[in-house]
């Protein structure tokens, strides 16, 4: 099999960095970007020049463009692009803050566009490379206390739904994935609770605040959520949605 290069963002964690550990091991190379500087210190030690990594906070949108063109220049073809970064933000529409609001938007929409909209000149240039996208089960389906998050989801899903059809005829494919729940540190690190409102106790919308609670963990293994990500990345004919459930869900 032929090496191939990925750039995936937020790969410190959750189902970045179980992607870019398997890919890693099986001798591809990964450009990888954190928020976190030395937060994969460990993987750079492992794998030296086979892991590239560069400091960015998707919600940097003129950063985003810099750091795409920067992968490009560095490291010449990049097959796959994937938009990892991201998080979960629950609560009522009215218990969030205008901040909260703000940094959702900008994280899992905004984010997400323009790392597609930076890369899109390099893959044409290239003659074609995929887009993936992690999305959720919730871009599709709504659950009370999670306005926003499906938001951006939904949002997102429909500028890559689009975009395929606009980058079809350069050889891009375009590929949304919908996991169910996994088994990372998505729910308790990268979470976030509004602030709770009196008025929504024993509603609907205060069963989200205990998402948290560690003694009911999501059922999905995240490696072989993982695995399947990667294998769609293989398929000569991109299938448009991949849903991840306890094992695996996902779109083309």
């Amino acid at each position: 099999m032929a090496v191939r290069t990925w750039f995936i963002t937020g790969i410190n964690s959750g189902f970045g960095r179980q992607m870019t550990e398997q890919l890693l091991d099986r001798g591809d190379r990964v450009a990888g970007t954190v928020r976190k500087p030395g937060s994969v210190d460990d993987l750079r030690h492992k794998y030296g020049e086979m892991l590239w990594v560069a400091h960015l906070d998707v919600t940097d949108l003129p950063g985003v463009r810099a750091t795409v063109d920067r992968a490009f220049t560095e490291l010449g073809r990049i097959d796959v692009i994937v938009n990892n970064a991201g998080y979960g933000l629950f609560g009522a529409a009215e218990e969030l803050t205008d901040d909260q609001v703000i940094a959702q938007v900008s994280t899992n929409l905004l984010g997400s566009i323009q790392v597609v909209r930076a890369a899109l000149p390099h893959l044409r240039a290239q003659g074609g490379g995929r887009l993936i996208q992690i999305s959720t089960y919730g871009g599709q389906a709504t659950n009370p206390g999670a306005s926003l998050y499906h938001a951006g989801k939904w949002g997102i899903e429909g500028f890559m739904e689009g975009t395929a059809r606009d980058v079809a005829p350069f050889g891009i494919g375009v590929t949304i994935v919908e996991p169910g729940g996994a088994r990372t540190e998505f729910r308790f690190d990268s979470l976030q609770l509004a602030e709770p409102l009196s008025a929504y106790d024993g509603t609907p919308a205060a069963m989200v605040r205990g998402a948290k609670d560690r003694s009911r963990p999501p059922l999905g293994d995240p490696a072989k959520m993982a695995a399947r990500i990667i294998d769609s990345a293989a398929q000569i004919e991109p299938q448009e949605e991949l849903a991840a459930s306890t094992d695996w869900t996902g779109r083309q």
